[in-house]
């Protein structure tokens, strides 16, 4: 497609599958809503509108994000969090 095209490039590049307990710096990860730590992640690209604009979606940076498995509170890293459990 051109540079107008209506392609959809990623929106999950990578899940790390089922739920886990987290990590960042030694500590636990919690959600602010329920208090739970079980999450599932998964990486998104942070698309911008110039990168888009110029057909380059696939150098746009990735966040990991961790969805909480009780309330889906979702919380954004720019690293991917460590797997504790």
């Amino acid at each position: 497609m051109g540079m107008f095209g209506s392609k959809k490039i990623f929106d999950a590049v990578e899940k790390v599958e089922g739920e886990h307990t987290f990590s960042i710096k030694g500590k636990t990860v919690m959600c602010p809503q329920c208090g739970s730590n079980k999450f599932e992640s998964r990486y998104v690209m942070l698309n911008t509108a110039w990168m888009t604009f110029f057909d380059l979606d696939w150098a746009n940076r990735q966040a990991a994000i961790l969805t909480c498995s009780n309330c889906t509170h979702i919380q954004w890293f720019l690293r991917q969090p460590d797997i504790v459990s």
